[in-house]
């Protein structure tokens, strides 16, 4: 049986919640959707509070994932250990608050969410993604594994794509606010795409006001951070999934204004 699993792009600010809000459930009845990945690490700029990963979870979502700014909002830190479909990176120390894997029931099929990040120009601290994901899919079984992967480098993302591939459903890249236009299936029958985008302001760099960002390119200081109002957008992509194999058919880009 084919499941369609939607994966989408970092939520940036207000204005991406409220996109999200709007257009995310009627996409999933468009296209069918049977599960919802959202990575929200940048609801509040930099980090989410309980409050914006509940609204992103009612938008939508049914597992939430993170990255570098996990712990900008610090309240968050005892909200991870509350709720299973909140997800920070599997690698980070083990006396961080919170996990990186979850499995979650689908009508009776498994579906196993992992979150990593990466350590180029990134989060050298983190344990090596590559030997925690080896871990991570030693312990039990799911029909389905998908994996979140934040991180800064493409060479990083392409090379655990090639390290996983045929082990995990599919495999998709945050963070860098970019989508990138590689999406595939690998040899093996993981889909992949090193970079899903973002969900936010389509007049911004990177969900940020662009006269702060050209500013603190000139050597001024920058503030916090501001996204501007305006049109939006909710940047991701859409997997075709097997369940008798456990393994991707098709990948489709989305881009929803």
């Amino acid at each position: 049986m084919l499941y369609r699993i939607l994966a989408i792009g970092d939520v940036v600010g207000e204005p991406g919640l409220r996109h999200l809000e709007k257009v995310l459930r009627p996409f999933q009845k468009l296209k069918g959707a049977a599960f919802t990945v959202v990575n929200g690490e940048n609801a509040s700029g930099t980090g989410l509070t309980r409050e914006q990963a509940e609204r992103i979870r009612d938008a939508g979502a049914d597992a939430v994932t993170l990255g570098n700014h996990s712990f900008g909002k610090p309240q968050i830190s005892s909200f991870l250990d509350d709720v299973p479909w909140l997800l920070r990176p599997a690698n980070y120390s083990g006396r961080a608050p919170g996990h990186g894997c979850e499995n979650f029931d689908l009508g009776g099929v498994r579906i196993r969410v992992i979150n990593l990040i990466g350590r180029c120009d990134l989060a050298w601290g983190a344990d090596n993604p590559f030997i925690s994901a080896d871990k991570l899919l030693e312990h039990g079984e799911a029909e389905f594994t998908l994996v979140d992967f934040h991180a800064e480098a493409t060479s990083e993302k392409l090379a655990m794509a090639y390290y996983l591939d045929g082990r995990v459903s599919a495999l998709w890249g945050t963070h860098t606010h970019v989508p990138t236009a590689d999406e595939r299936v690998y040899p093996n029958g993981t889909g992949y795409i090193t970079d899903l985008g973002m969900t936010g302001p389509v007049e911004s760099v990177l969900g940020i006001e662009p006269g702060q960002s050209v500013e603190s390119f000139l050597g001024g200081l920058p503030g916090r951070y501001r996204q501007p109002d305006g049109p939006c957008k909710m940047q991701g992509a859409l997997f075709t999934l097997d369940s008798g194999r456990g393994l991707c058919t098709a990948v489709e880009r989305v881009d929803i204004r």
